[in-house]
């Protein structure tokens, strides 16, 4: 238990929405009382921020190490999806989260994973059905429904996914949205179902719909998907209806920055403060109805210090009472993380990746740099002795998924705008199901990149004729137990070696991570061929 204390500080009250000078007295873990004096003072507190929408997972770092760098930056909390390791190991999985993130003092808090697997169209590693989801809502730990990837199963009344709704509703917890690009009649069918916000707006005139509907948008800006400069404007007109998130946050991003990002950039828009501050916490907490505190007498005493909302540099945070950073320090300890696993394939010859040619026109995936949906697009062949081959002058280069979970043939498809000259780059960390997916200039490097993540049993890898590169990733084949800088420093040397060898995109592993997500459009590859997620279904490779 804390010692008992005072702060002497200008107080930023976002739920009064004023400033002023406070003496506020905190014994054990709540705040005692607020007590307005004299001042100004010097330094400015406020309530510590939370994540709207994370994937822990997607930092490569178990809960213990992802609060460890996230309290540096004035988070106190996050919502998270475990649905990731979920996809490797069902509800064991989640419940290795929880454990895990029960050891730190920091508010995690999980969801039900609602699509384990995301889709029939892919292999995974578990399966989560209705009655698991009832029987995880139940849980106090679990404190909402994560995100409802099956929009058309939701809109078309599935039965199973009517099931995973009811049992949400049943239990008074919230659902979490995912419904990329959905207008319309379609939207309005998905949110009255009872789904009432959604990360996964990526056009202003799609967010400003779901709004006036009536839906909750979180803003989000992650490693990969990058919406805040798109949906920011809507934070004038909408105050009450915004939240932050970053959903992925890959480590060296997490070092350098979190939910304190979108804070600055959105004051450095212009916008309201207390609009700003109420997004990156107030609006999050009383959605999903959660116990931290928000700087009122009698509130848990979770709260951060910042130098002045001018430059807001985060100087303390204090979750429960306790000092848990100071001056981009952090006080939490590391905590020992036990390996699971679910990776069941062999090593893989340079033949498994040669595609036989059937035609001189190919479907192509077009990665969008920032974004998580794609293109389809259409393109001349590259055919060689009777096979489709990487296209390096045309930047279409070859790309595989292999299953992971047992012995399958491997999926094969073409991909433009990752731009490798020469090598091979390849990740286990592929949501939803995290088979590897690979992408190179040629079979030998594929198979190589790949064969690094088997050896590992999860990573991310890089290979060429002369280097052979891998960030072992051995929890679920996603994480590790390494600490969060060693693992933020191998992660960088691999992303400016991708680079080094051509790639000009601006998270080569995160983007590369998102290719064999079935549930955002358009054109993804999963381990059992080519998809089309506009249609919800299998399209070929030659056309």
């Amino acid at each position: 238990m804390p010692m008992p204390f005072t702060i002497k500080a200008n107080l930023i009250d976002i739920v009064a929405r004023e400033i002023y000078p406070a003496e506020v007295v905190i014994e054990g873990h709540s705040i005692v009382s607020v007590t307005r004096v004299d001042g100004p003072f010097g330094t400015y507190i406020l309530p510590g921020f939370v994540d709207a929408h994370v994937h822990v997972e997607s930092s490569m770092l178990v809960p213990s190490e992802f609060a460890r760098l996230a309290v540096t930056h004035g988070t106190v909390g996050t919502i998270s999806d475990p649905h990731e390791i979920a996809n490797v190991l069902g509800t064991s999985g989640v419940d290795y989260m929880i454990d895990n993130a029960r050891q730190v003092p920091f508010h995690f808090y999980f969801g039900a994973p609602s699509c384990v697997p995301a889709t029939g169209f892919e292999t995974a590693g578990a399966v989560i059905d209705a009655d698991d989801i009832d029987e995880l809502l139940a849980r106090k730990e679990i404190v909402y429904l994560a995100e409802m990837m099956n929009f058309p199963g939701v809109i078309y009344k599935d039965e199973a996914v009517m099931k995973k709704l009811a049992s949400a509703k049943k239990h008074g917890k919230p659902i979490d949205g995912h419904a990329p690009g959905l207008t319309g009649d379609e939207m309005k069918a998905y949110f009255n179902a009872g789904i009432s916000t959604d990360h996964e707006c990526f056009g202003y005139i799609e967010a400003l719909e779901k709004l006036r509907h009536g839906v909750k948008v979180m803003i989000r800006e992650g490693s990969a998907a990058k919406n805040f400069e798109t949906l920011i404007p809507l934070l004038k007109d909408f105050p009450e209806q915004i939240m932050f998130c970053c959903d992925d946050k890959h480590p060296d991003n997490l070092i350098e920055s979190h939910i304190n990002e979108h804070v600055k950039r959105a004051l450095a828009h212009g916008h309201n403060l207390f609009d700003v501050l109420r997004a990156a916490s107030y609006h999050v907490i009383k959605h999903y109805n959660l116990p931290i505190g928000l700087l009122q007498a009698g509130d848990n005493a979770d709260f951060i210090e910042i130098d002045n909302p001018g430059d807001f540099n985060i100087l303390k945070t204090y979750i429960n009472g306790n000092l848990v950073s100071e001056k981009g320090a952090s006080f939490i300890e590391p905590v020992a993380a036990p390996i699971v696993n679910n990776f069941h394939c062999s090593l893989k010859t340079p033949e498994a990746f040669k595609l036989k040619s059937e035609s001189d026109k190919i479907r192509v995936i077009e990665v969008l740099d920032g974004q998580l949906i794609t293109n389809e697009l259409y393109a001349e062949a590259l055919n060689i002795n009777g096979y489709a081959e990487s296209n390096t002058e045309q930047d279409i280069l070859k790309m595989a998924v292999v299953n992971r979970y047992s012995d399958q043939p491997v999926a094969l498809a073409f991909i433009k705008n990752v731009g490798l000259r020469s090598g091979a780059i390849a990740s286990c960390v592929a949501h939803d199901c995290h088979n590897i997916v690979a992408v190179g200039t040629n079979d030998e490097d594929i198979c190589k990149a790949v064969n690094l993540i088997i050896n590992a049993k999860g990573g991310i890898s890089l290979a060429n004729e002369e280097e052979a590169l891998v960030l072992e990733l051995p929890i679920a084949g996603i994480m590790t137990n390494r600490p969060a800088e060693e693992v933020a420093a191998a992660y960088t040397a691999l992303d400016r070696r991708a680079k080094a060898l051509g790639s000009t995109l601006r998270a080569p592993y995160m983007s590369l991570s998102f290719m064999a997500l079935l549930v955002i459009p358009e054109l993804k590859l999963s381990d059992k061929g080519l998809f089309n997620g506009k249609r919800f279904e299998f399209t070929e490779v030659f056309c």
